[in-house]
């Protein structure tokens, strides 16, 4: 990835604006082992005690990298839960990413967001309609289906 997503002037922006980035190799003695990498690159989303929020495994190309970055932050907000800030996270990938493999777990997880903060069942028939509209081979179509049943 240095040779291509690292270099890239809008992911140095990304990650030196929003993230603390650490770099380790996959052989250190004691952070290796403690979150499990096995391979490189290995790309972790740790919240402030260190614990794992998302893991991605594998090159991405510079766009994508974003989107999956962007993926990680918005499920460590979910979780922390900060579902405004989450939902402000993929949002951001549904309007900028629409095409990234990122984006239908987004619109998903966007919903989700809103339909907790809200309880308007409106937010979740908006996911099975955006995925169904969007993105129709995505099996996070699959996972909102029910969601249509909400329909009056």
């Amino acid at each position: 990835m240095d040779a291509v997503a690292y270099i890239d002037a809008e992911v140095i922006g990304f990650i030196n604006n929003t993230l603390i980035p650490l770099r380790l190799a996959a052989a250190d003695p004691v952070l290796g082992p403690r979150y499990r990498v096995k391979w490189t690159p290995t790309l972790l989303i740790l919240d402030a005690e260190g614990v794992e929020q998302y893991r991605t495994l594998g090159f991405y190309p510079p766009q994508e990298l974003i989107s999956s970055l962007l993926l990680g932050i918005g499920k460590a907000r979910f979780n922390q839960p900060d579902r405004p800030a989450a939902g402000d996270c993929f949002s951001d990938i549904i309007s900028r990413y629409p095409a990234s493999p990122q984006a239908p777990e987004a619109v998903y997880l966007h919903g989700v967001s809103r339909y907790i903060e809200t309880h308007d069942v409106t937010n979740l028939i908006a996911i099975y309609d955006q995925l169904a509209a969007g993105y129709p081979d995505s099996i996070w179509l699959t996972r909102a289906d029910p969601y249509r049943l909400l329909k009056a």
